[in-house]
């Protein structure tokens, strides 16, 4: 869809060369690919450049009264593509760790898949929540322009939001090259379906922007420390794993977010 509902109404600045118009009383579209025959208007040219005494084929209303119907050259698809394209590739990265390293580990959830989640331009990054059977993450890639290839992995970044302040992890993958991930769920044994994790994820993303969680957030060192002794957890009880026996390694069933205003501490 357009930036913009409603009747066209001359607002060529708002509709790119190759958007897909619809006339709103008879529902007879216009596609710049295909042009107008019975106006003798050739293929290839936009709705912008029709004449302004073109009518609808259909029932003769004007120009004016035409609406949107899609605008595959608008700035949103051009950033809906971009994410497709991008979270793809996140996807693709983390289904590789799972199919190589990770289906026989105990902790893991296997009612869960890899999936990328709510995934939303910020400061001209891409901002989201992937989900996978042994973690849930916030993940922010780079802006087109930014090359984070040459990522520190595991140096750690304090980045700040609306709710607050939260720590994330550099690291660099095949597929997908740098990014940031701030480490939200851990193990996932709490999780009994993907729907439930995706619910989880999505309401991440409305409350990191929400100013009402600061509060919970203040208490960052204690959190960092926590979450600190619940990774050094995981890793014994990984290593025990390896090692054929969790043995009395402690797991924690959910870790608190940073924010500690979207999950329990």
């Amino acid at each position: 869809m357009s930036g913009f509902e409603g009747s066209y109404l001359g607002a060529n600045d708002r509709i790119s060369a190759a958007a897909v118009m619809e006339c709103k009383i008879c529902w007879t579209p216009y596609d710049p690919a295909e042009g107008d025959d019975y106006r003798q208007v050739l293929p290839g040219t936009p709705f912008a450049d029709l004449p302004e005494d073109w009518h609808c084929p259909g029932c003769g209303a004007p120009k004016a009264q035409f609406m949107v119907l899609s605008d595959p050259g608008s700035a949103e698809a051009a950033m809906a593509a971009d994410i497709a394209h991008r979270t793809a590739l996140l996807e693709a990265d983390f289904r590789e760790i799972w199919n190589s390293k990770m289906k026989d580990v105990p902790i893991v959830n296997a009612a869960l898949h890899v999936q990328a989640v709510g995934f939303r331009g910020w400061e001209g990054r891409l901002l989201g929540v992937l989900i996978s059977p042994w973690f849930l993450n916030l993940v922010i890639l780079p802006a087109a322009d930014e090359d984070w290839s040459t990522l520190q992995p595991g140096a750690k970044e304090v980045i700040g939001f609306p709710s607050g302040d939260y720590e994330f992890i550099h690291n660099t993958r095949e597929m997908v090259g740098g990014y940031k991930a701030c480490s939200l769920f851990s193990p996932m044994a709490d999780f009994t379906s993907q729907l439930q994790a995706v619910e989880v994820a999505r309401a991440i993303m409305a409350a990191l922007f929400e100013a009402e969680h600061r509060d919970h957030t203040d208490r960052a060192a204690d959190i960092r420390a926590q979450r600190q002794a619940e990774l050094d957890a995981v890793a014994a009880a990984e290593e025990s794993a390896q090692e054929g026996s969790l043995g009395d390694a402690p797991l924690p069933s959910r870790r608190a977010l940073i924010t500690a205003g979207m999950s329990e501490a």
